[in-house]
């Protein structure tokens, strides 16, 4: 599995005014093949830290997912309100279930 797990800095009101293409963002791609979960959400003590988080059943279906329609107008999107900064990391994850006492 691959895990993306991205910090987003952005300005004041930049997620209200997002607010459609983050949410057309998260419905499209969860409805991929290969999407196992894509998440934005706002830091509660920090409203101008985004969090996204995805899980991909495989780097062949995220790189699929950089292809697709809806990322190209989700970046323009981002392009026309850029975020102050981001990181973001990618992790190639096995399942393992946590060892019990």
């Amino acid at each position: 599995m691959i895990v993306i797990n991205a910090r987003v800095t952005v300005g004041d009101g930049q997620v209200a005014r997002m607010k459609q293409a983050i949410a057309d963002m998260e419905r499209a791609s969860r409805a991929e093949p290969g999407c196992l979960d894509y998440v934005f959400a706002s830091e509660v003590s920090d409203p101008t830290i985004v969090r996204i988080v995805e899980k991909w059943e495989s780097p062949e279906a995220l790189r699929a997912h950089f292809a697709t329609p809806h990322m190209a107008a989700f970046q323009a999107a981002m392009q026309k309100d850029p975020p102050a900064g981001m990181e973001l990391k990618v992790y190639e994850v096995r399942e393992s279930p946590l060892p019990t006492r």
